[in-house]
């Protein structure tokens, strides 16, 4: 009978999950010794960012990814990573190793209480009663992981596990999707057919569910104006469709504002809505039906207004076209005005800064993002036109975005893999450059740097707190220099005559390329 690791491995490769990312640890050293060949072991020089690029690697390959933690200080480490893979709602199966059960009673250094620490921002957080249960409890975190709605599933192993006898279990074919309830897509297919102005507001579900196409369709079907959720971890719709008209803001009643035209709104893989000010008001105007169709049933059930539906976003949509006439009997809409170019200017605006990056961006590239404060700039700007053309985090903490960007560069190397990512952001996960280097990535990272949190100076202002609030400011940090010692060439950028060949320089550079872009320091104003 094969051992526990042999099981695992065989398991592993008729999986096809032979990537593994991690920083190692005393108690996952009997699993990573002597590492066949078909294994590639991504090394990540802190737990943290290996479970970032986990989560673009998934992301880019379109399968669940495996990571490696060390212990209880590992997952702790990890544990904010951990927090946006969760409301990304992006499929990883996140192991760590445990202390010998020979004296895990008497709480032996470096055991933990690995599972609780997990639980509550995991599917199933899990340590297998016997050792022989483990190359089971891997399968069934797989599959755990795939189910709609997708997410991290946790596995504590014992150190000594890996010896023990154990049967390979059988790699068996589960399916993910669950359709929608048809009486009720009837009675949301008759709501849009009965509305004189509808909208769509489309979020990362429709990425998940593959349906870009078919909810392009039926916008079009609808000649519905299409909106992005506010926060959304992958693009829903192609932002430079003459139907689409932006990003929603982030606040209640700024919402309600927005979707105030519209006597019908469906929302399509999205909560219902995302709100971070508080700013409270309608949820949507009193005369607008609003419909909610998303794969997770608890996004579906903490909605504080309208009907839910609870299935695959791409079933859905197929099934509301097979409902709706293909002639709709209203007007398309006007498409939205262009946005003029900017004036260059000394500073740089990150008005001047995005647009450059949007019209140099290489085809094709897949960009994560944690501009943080800039954001807003940024979706007017950089237009994404398929899902992975703005990967961010759908939970609001920072370190995600440049670990993420070299996980989607280790899966499309024949694709760009571009990080936009502001200053305070950057130091959170910086050395995964190194990894980059290491392992050749040539992602590029534009920094948008403005010497400080402005996000928080935004909040700041919008709180009304005045100016004396302290570490805000984070003066005297070379980031160029401290990529270098990475192993990351790169530059600073001071002139908007200097942006153009710089970006030019990280966009065709073959190996990982940092441009660290000085912009003006003025704080945005937060929409109240």
């Amino acid at each position: 009978m094969p051992t526990v690791r042999e099981a695992t491995l065989d398991l592993l490769r008729e999986l096809g999950m032979t990537t593994i990312f991690g920083n190692p640890g005393s108690t996952e050293l009997p699993f990573l010794r002597d590492l066949p060949e078909d294994f590639r072991y991504v090394l990540a020089l802190q737990e943290a960012s290996a479970l970032s690029m986990a989560e673009g690697y998934a992301r880019g390959t379109g399968g669940a990814a495996l990571v490696n933690l060390h212990t209880a200080p590992g997952l702790g480490n990890a544990m904010g990573a951990l927090v946006t893979a969760y409301h990304n709602k992006t499929p990883l199966v996140v192991t760590a190793g445990q202390q010998h059960r020979g004296h895990l009673a008497l709480e032996p250094l470096l055991s933990g209480r690995l599972v609780e620490l997990a639980r509550p921002y995991v599917k199933r957080s899990h340590e297998p009663a016997r050792a022989e249960d483990v190359p089971h409890e891997l399968l069934r975190a797989y599959h755990t992981a795939r189910q709609q709605p997708s997410g991290p599933v946790f596995l504590s192993i014992p150190m000594d596990d890996w010896e023990a006898e154990a049967a390979a279990p059988e790699v068996r074919e589960v399916s993910y999707r669950t359709a929608p309830d048809p009486d009720a897509l009837r009675r949301a297919a008759a709501v849009l057919r009965e509305a004189a102005r509808p909208a769509i507001v489309a979020g990362p579900g429709v990425a998940r569910s593959g349906a870009f196409s078919e909810v392009v369709a039926l916008a079009e079907r609808l000649r519905a104006e299409v909106w992005q959720d506010g926060v959304a971890a992958l693009a829903g719709f192609p932002q430079s469709h003459p139907l689409f008209r932006g990003v929603l803001p982030l606040a209640q009643r700024l919402v309600a504002e927005a979707l105030a035209p519209y006597d019908a709104v469906l929302v399509l893989g999205a909560p219902a809505f995302t709100y971070y000010p508080y700013l409270p008001g309608e949820v949507v105007r009193e005369g607008t039906a609003l419909v909610q169709i998303t794969e997770d049933p608890e996004e579906a059930a903490r909605a504080p207004a309208g009907t839910g539906i609870v299935g695959d976003v791409g079933l859905a949509a197929e099934g509301l076209l097979g409902l709706l006439p293909e002639e709709p009997g209203r007007p398309a809409p006007p498409p939205g005005d262009p946005l003029p170019a900017p004036e260059p200017s000394s500073p740089m605006s990150v008005d001047y800064v995005m647009h450059t990056i949007a019209e140099l961006l290489p085809e094709g590239a897949v960009l994560a993002d944690e501009s943080t404060s800039s954001k807003p700039v940024l979706y007017r700007r950089v237009r994404a036109d398929e899902p992975l053309g703005h990967l961010t985090s759908a939970a609001g903490g920072l370190g995600f975005a440049m670990p993420a960007a070299v996980g989607l560069g280790l899966a499309l190397p024949d694709r760009k893999a571009v990080c936009v990512i502001g200053d305070g952001s950057s130091m959170y996960s910086i050395q995964s450059l190194w990894t980059a280097a290491r392992y050749g990535v040539g992602v590029a990272v534009v920094v948008i740097n403005n010497r400080g949190y402005s996000i928080l100076k935004s909040f700041r202002d919008l709180m009304g707190l005045g100016e004396n609030v302290p570490g805000l400011d984070l003066p005297g940090i070379d980031i160029v220099q401290i990529a270098r010692g990475f192993g990351c060439d790169g530059e600073r950028v001071e002139e908007p005559d200097e942006l153009p060949q710089a970006l030019k320089r990280a966009f065709s550079s073959e190996t990982p390329y940092l441009v660290d872009v000085l912009v003006d320091t003025a704080v945005p104003r937060m929409a109240r």
